[in-house]
């Protein structure tokens, strides 16, 4: 795997991670099994509706965190599992739990960020599985402003690791064009905290 940072951190892009037909049934096995909610996070000081649906499984230690909301996990589907495995097999990593987001369509994004909450560790990584509608995965440096856009199909792979979360931010910004409906499931190691 080549790192596709040109500083920084690691990123590496595994195209057709699960090829098309394995890709389709995730994707409509999940859509319909998965405990899709509509969150709210406190952001600049109130309350406001997250524009994505979104549910989060793990192991029942892997609390998370972030914009004064605690995230209590669902309990693995064998499903989930299953993908969480396959993951770990081709990139040594050991995850405890997964982030479901529903794109519905272009409306529906998430903003820059950098996933450096405590409970994640000093250099986490994550790795993130897209299925559905291709989106643009935005990534922009801290300090010297460099972008990278990078273009997530059906099936592809994305793994964040080393100082990423520490430099660089990353958002999925809504879009004009028309879109359908993006699943992105997202695996990390939350560890817990003190």
């Amino acid at each position: 795997m080549k790192n596709i940072l040109s500083a920084d951190g690691e990123l590496y892009l595994v195209k057709s991670f699960c090829q098309e037909e394995e890709a389709c049934q995730l994707f409509a096995l999940f859509l319909d099994t998965l405990a899709w909610q509509q969150e709210q996070i406190f952001l600049y000081g109130r309350w406001v509706k997250v524009p994505r649906l979104m549910c989060w499984y793990g192991d029942k230690d892997a609390m998370y965190q972030y914009s004064g909301v605690n995230h209590q996990p669902l309990p693995w589907t064998e499903l989930l599992l299953s993908v969480k495995e396959k993951i770990q097999a081709y990139y040594p990593c050991t995850f405890n739990s997964a982030m479901a987001n529903l794109y519905r369509n272009g409306n529906d994004s998430m903003g820059c960020h950098a996933d450096d909450e405590r409970e994640l560790g000093h250099n986490p990584i994550i790795a993130s599985l897209s299925l559905g509608e291709s989106r643009r995965l935005k990534f922009r440096h801290k300090k010297s402003k460099e972008v990278l856009d990078i273009v997530l199909g059906h099936g592809d792979l994305l793994l964040m690791a080393g100082e990423i979360q520490h430099h660089w931010r990353h958002e999925l910004p809504k879009t004009k064009n028309t879109k359908s409906e993006r699943i992105n499931l997202t695996f990390r190691q939350v560890k817990p905290t003190l």
